[in-house]
């Protein structure tokens, strides 16, 4: 008796226009045009997750050389001085410091200014 393969490649089919809804034009219902474009979003949200923590580390660095600044110190000189006081905060937690409580931010980077002069 032979193999007959609808079953399993109509149910690889459907997989592929499944993840495929919301696109464009063939690219939801065509198989070959949905697997193409569906296999490259993968790829694509993939490296968009690793961009994604380039871009908030960006920021938040950002945003404590904006809040350094207004303590009267750079960027690297402020990271310096937390350095030399032992001080371990992340960049994460400094940023939010920063835009929520600048009275404690203000804090550590009077802190920071007396180590590094």
């Amino acid at each position: 008796m032979r193999v007959k393969r609808g079953v399993a490649a109509k149910k690889r089919h459907k997989k592929y226009l499944k993840m495929a809804k919301g696109f464009r034009g063939s690219g939801s219902t065509l198989y070959r045009t949905a697997r193409e474009r569906v296999e490259r979003s993968l790829c694509m949200a993939y490296v968009g997750r690793k961009v994604r923590k380039r871009e908030m580390r960006k920021l938040w660095i950002q945003r404590i050389n904006a809040a350094a600044r207004l303590n009267g110190l750079s960027y690297s000189r402020f990271i310096h001085g937390l350095s030399l006081a032992g001080i371990e905060l992340n960049r994460k937690v400094l940023a939010e410091l920063a835009v929520s409580d600048t009275v404690a931010f203000a804090k550590i980077a009077e802190t920071a200014k007396a180590k590094v002069s």
